[in-house]
């Protein structure tokens, strides 16, 4: 199909492509750490095409060599309006290390898989080459390296409490979260002639200045200093409250924060986008290829996994204080269209390699989409960091109905043999107390139509630990919910005569976690057939209630003292638990728990 595709159906990433276009010069270049794939699911290209349909001339430079004489950063070069920088579609350093801060061994965005083709922290590393080759042309950050470090966050990998990630970078300005919104504004406000040193009230964005300019219609919350941060972490905690709400509203205050002479201010998002913007961003024109420069280097593994796949929506309400979704799409979900939906569909279903399988109908949180509250007014003021948890909000509208019809109309497409769920699933909105008092029979009509149709063998769900307390600070719901949904499960694969497995997830090492809940979790497991396959160790990440926990030693919201594994030791101990039936654990784990008075669970776990 690459074959068959003229080039000019990919945004130019070199010069001569630039000529092929009839341009001498781009409105704006953005430079990514990773390989240019024209698809939906990678930022760099959705922001390219943005661009574009807003009348700009753009050219993307993918994982430029910034380690030679840079001449990657000088092919197109200087840009009419900014450089857009990003890492890619993960945070580089989450991308190159696992959690025992071991160097991974590929990179599931190059061409082959290859590694070494972005640098670390390649988000800064970009911005600084940009401003020292063209110190006059401005530098915009974006994507999600960019969105979590946008304030004083700790970074695990150099184990220290960095400042908004404008001040090592240099960059000029910071857009947040999901930018199609601020983006075309400021596309709109320069092509009006606005210079560029007075976007400083674009809403999702962030700036360092001298002062804080004066905006009537916010109101300002400041945050403790950078500098109070590196000397009391108790601060640092405190402030996590404030971003995560402030994330989190659909009508925000303004957020500041000093970082030295200068200020960080950080405006308030935009409103969740509605079905016809994110339509917009869904509908453009894309080849949903990989450039064909990669043809000859190798398949680019992020792209292999999600080449049929359709994304329904955006956002996530479970506000899991270990992820970043809603830090960065935000807790309110924005769904797309039916008709936007199948229409990707269709075009999936004209690519010269699709066998008849979508692999995903899926989202951050695959059994989200059409969910929002019934009372809006209510939803503008809520500041609760989750929507289900400790218990699903009594306004949140949970019917699985509109999702169902999806997975229908999709699987009916008459090219279509089966399309499969593979995203993870919330079983606890399936199966908790509100599904009770409800005679909505849109629950079980969703499990039962999943299981039998929609499962490619594997149905993925996260229960990620069985301690109640681990839970509470993971904002997870209790582990009996996931034996209720097992059983479903189980009965639904008698029914059908099918033998599909459940596969859950779990983490090892989270804030409260100890040896002893991990024996239990291990207990839990063992006792409900599983030899566990999908387990990590706890990785801190910036802006999530987990690290920010896990860096101070204090939960943000209570500012109580909370107990987490920090050494190798303890967590290596912590994780070797998920692997109590090899015979190398077995005699390290009779000793731990005879030293921790837990002799039952020698039976249960060895016996």
């Amino acid at each position: 199909m690459i074959d068959q595709r003229p080039i000019s159906d990919w945004l130019p990433i070199t010069k001569k492509e630039l000529n092929n276009y009839g341009w001498s010069e781009l409105d704006v270049i953005i430079v990514s750490g990773d390989a240019y794939v024209d698809h939906p699911a990678f930022g760099p290209a959705v922001i390219g095409r943005i661009i574009q349909s807003e009348g700009f001339r753009v050219g993307i430079i993918p994982q430029p060599n910034w380690q030679d004489d840079l001449r990657d950063f000088k092919k197109f070069g200087k840009p009419k309006y900014f450089f857009g920088v990003t890492s890619g579609s993960m945070d580089s350093m989450v991308n190159h290390y696992t959690a025992a801060k071991r160097k991974r061994s590929d990179d599931a965005y190059t061409p082959n898989g290859d590694k070494s083709f972005r640098p670390d922290y390649a988000t800064t590393v970009y911005s600084k080459i940009l401003k020292k080759l063209y110190p006059d042309v401005p530098v915009v950050l974006g994507g999600i390296e960019a969105s979590l470090r946008r304030v004083t966050h700790y970074d695990y990998w150099s184990d220290k409490l960095l400042p908004s990630i404008l001040v090592d970078s240099h960059a000029d300005l910071l857009i947040f979260g999901m930018g199609e919104s601020p983006l075309r504004e400021i596309l709109r406000l320069l092509d009006r002639g606005v210079p560029f040193s007075s976007l400083t009230t674009v809403k999702q964005t962030a700036i360092l200045m001298d002062s804080v300019p004066k905006v009537k219609k916010w109101e300002t919350k400041e945050l403790s200093s950078h500098g109070q941060c590196l000397s009391d972490k108790l601060k640092f905690a405190a402030n996590f409250k404030i971003v995560e709400q402030e994330s989190n509203k659909q009508f925000a205050n303004r957020i500041i924060q000093k970082n030295g002479e200068k200020v960080l201010i950080i405006n308030p998002p935009y409103p969740t986008m509605t079905e016809n913007e994110i339509d917009r961003s869904f509908d453009l024109p894309f080849t949903r290829l990989p450039h064909p420069k990669y043809k000859k280097r190798g398949k680019i593994p992020a792209y292999e996994m999600i080449r049929h796949s359709v994304n329904l929506h955006r956002g996530c309400f479970g506000g899991c204080s270990f992820c970043t979704i809603s830090a960065h799409q935000g807790k309110f979900i924005a769904s797309r269209s039916k008709q936007s939906i199948l229409n990707e569909v269709e075009e999936i279903t004209k690519m010269d390699d699709f066998k008849g399988y979508i692999s995903d109908l899926g989202g951050p949180s695959a059994n989200m989409y059409k969910m929002q509250g019934t009372d809006q007014s209510i939803c503008d003021v809520c500041v609760r960091p989750s929507c289900i948890f400790p218990t699903v909000c009594k306004i949140l509208d949970t019917s699985h109905q509109p999702l169902t019809d999806i997975y229908k109309a999709a699987a009916n497409h008459p090219k279509v043999k089966k399309a499969f769920v593979t995203s993870g699933i919330r079983y606890d909105m399936l199966v908790g107390d509100h599904v009770k008092r409800k005679s909505d029979k849109s629950y079980d009509n969703y499990i039962d139509n999943l299981v039998t149709n929609h499962v490619s063998g594997r149905l993925k769900v996260a229960p990620e630990h069985s301690s109640d307390e681990v839970l509470k600070v993971m904002r997870k719901p209790s582990f009996s919910l996931f034996y209720k949904f097992k059983a479903k499960f189980d009965r639904i694969n008698t029914k059908a005569n099918l033998k599909q497995q459940l596969i859950p997830y779990f983490i090892s090492s989270h804030p409260n976690s100890t040896e002893e809940s991990m024996a239990d979790l291990a207990s839990e497991t063992k006792n409900a057939g599983f030899k566990l396959e999908q387990v990590q160790g706890f990785t801190p990440t910036p802006m999530t209630m987990a690290t920010v926990i896990y860096y101070s030693g204090y939960h943000p919201y209570t500012l109580k003292p909370m107990y987490t594994a920090r050494n190798k030791i303890e967590r290596q101990d912590q994780h070797r638990f998920f692997f109590w039936y090899r015979k190398e654990n077995r005699e390290w784990i009779r000793k731990s728990l005879l030293r921790f008075k837990r002799p039952d669970l020698i039976k249960k776990l060895l016996g």
